[in-house]
């Protein structure tokens, strides 16, 4: 926790973003996409984590086999351990026993070159996690770019592809469609170019079954994903690791990059593990199988507020 005090504070405000575009990007924090090389990440503390309902999936486990919670947070631990082998700048949400799901950081915000977007979550015991996340930034000295008011949106249904490129998930049940286009207005106006994912609900959002591993390498669920975004990412040039069905809904297409060909991965998904590795990815191997029953993989349990260009 040392390196953010030692970067010059960027001047702290609720409502960075300019209404017409063109807003300048943070010196200090942020980032281009989600492949540079990471610096410093933001996770929640799974201090004060329950096994809620929060998806089709979760609830499955919730009837079936409930979390174990010791054995989640142990692996929390190891996960913690890995960022910290790769030597990344770890930041924390302040836990409280309101907010036994903020374990998930993805969600709650949502990092830009600009600052940092406040969501607006769909359950509401999760709510909560909005505001707690302002306090968050404004510890660290990020400014927040906007605040989700159109309808529920939340972290997992942004992704970006590559430089001034973002997906935008909508399932409906967590990300509605009046919060993504919200989202999508501001990104246009910046002059990305935004696409609109519509998924069904079960697949939570579109992280889950899509994630950038390297420049033009992404890792895609073929088997749940539309073909014309397919065709989207491959018409930009994007080669694709298809992540089988079943390792997916185990969150198994749910990893983190960390640039420079370095990957942190669920231990569950062999497929991708041995792909990359194939490809000579360093790649740090956590088991998440039992965190994970509570409804997110490794990518939802992080927010990445640095990268650096390689």
């Amino acid at each position: 926790m040392t390196r953010h005090e030692t970067i010059t504070a960027e001047p702290f405000s609720l409502q960075r973003r300019n209404p017409a575009g063109g807003t300048k990007p943070l010196a200090n924090w942020g980032f281009q996409n989600e492949t540079d090389p990471l610096t410093d990440v933001l996770l929640g503390s799974p201090a004060f984590l329950r096994h809620l309902a929060t998806s089709s999936l979760s609830k499955k486990h919730l009837r079936e086999n409930p979390c174990n919670i010791q054995t989640a947070q142990a692996q929390h631990k190891d996960l913690v351990a890995a960022y910290e082998n790769f030597g990344i700048n770890i930041h924390w949400h302040e836990p409280t026993p309101e907010l036994p799901m903020q374990v998930y950081s993805r969600d709650s915000s949502v990092m830009t070159p600009y600052g940092a977007v406040i969501t607006a979550m769909a359950n509401w015991w999760r709510r909560g996690e909005n505001y707690a996340a302002i306090r968050t930034y404004e510890k660290l000295g990020i400014p927040i770019y906007d605040m989700v008011t159109a309808g529920t949106f939340e972290g997992g249904d942004f992704n970006v592809i590559e430089d001034g490129v973002v997906l935008i998930g909508c399932g409906g049940a967590r990300t509605q469609e009046e919060g993504a286009r919200q989202v999508k207005e501001w990104f246009d106006k910046e002059g990305w170019e935004t696409r609109l994912a519509f998924i069904d609900e079960y697949y939570v959002h579109i992280d889950l079954m899509v994630v950038p591993i390297a420049p033009k390498l992404t890792a895609v669920c073929l088997a749940c994903t539309e073909p014309g975004i397919v065709d989207w990412l491959k018409g930009k040039g994007h080669e694709i690791i298809d992540v089988p069905f079943q390792d997916t809904m185990a969150l198994g297409c749910n990893f983190m990059s960390l640039g420079k060909d370095r990957v942190i991965a669920p231990t569950s998904s062999k497929t991708l593990v041995g792909q990359l590795k194939a490809r000579g990815f360093e790649v740090a191997e956590v088991d998440t199988a039992e965190i994970s029953k509570t409804g997110g993989g490794i990518h939802c349990m992080a927010q990445a507020l640095k990268r650096v260009p390689a």
